[in-house]
């Protein structure tokens, strides 16, 4: 069993910046894949960015790419979500998961640890 814990939520200006980190506890080594979704209020938890361990690969949502920045501390057992130049439209809460098969993922069902959320508010 993998623990996920995420931090650093908050409430932020339109055009600001939020550092999101989750930290992996347990069987981390049954991880291969760090993904991050996110739920809006009534609408369905989306994908945002995915990094596999091994090698630093990256995939990102349209949505975020060039503005959000996936990254990792394998020492710490940690992954970063780095969000830079924040809209309104980023409001949700956001969520950790790993993934036991080493191939990027945005499917939802593929994720079978998830950490318990952290709320990210963009004000305008």
């Amino acid at each position: 069993q993998v623990q996920l814990v995420e931090s650093g939520g908050g409430l932020v200006q339109a055009g600001g910046s939020l550092r999101l980190s989750c930290a992996a506890s347990g069987r981390t080594g049954s991880v291969h894949v760090m993904g991050w979704f996110r739920q809006a209020p009534g609408r369905e938890r989306e994908f945002v960015a995915a990094l596999r361990w091994s090698d630093g690969a990256r995939n990102y949502a349209d949505s975020v790419k060039g503005r959000f920045t996936i990254s990792r501390d394998n020492a710490k057992n940690t992954v970063y979500l780095q969000m830079d130049s924040l809209k309104p439209e980023d409001t949700a809460v956001y969520y950790c998961a790993g993934k036991p098969w080493a191939t990027l993922s945005r499917l939802i069902s593929s994720y079978d640890s998830w950490g318990q959320g952290t709320q990210v508010t963009v004000s305008s």
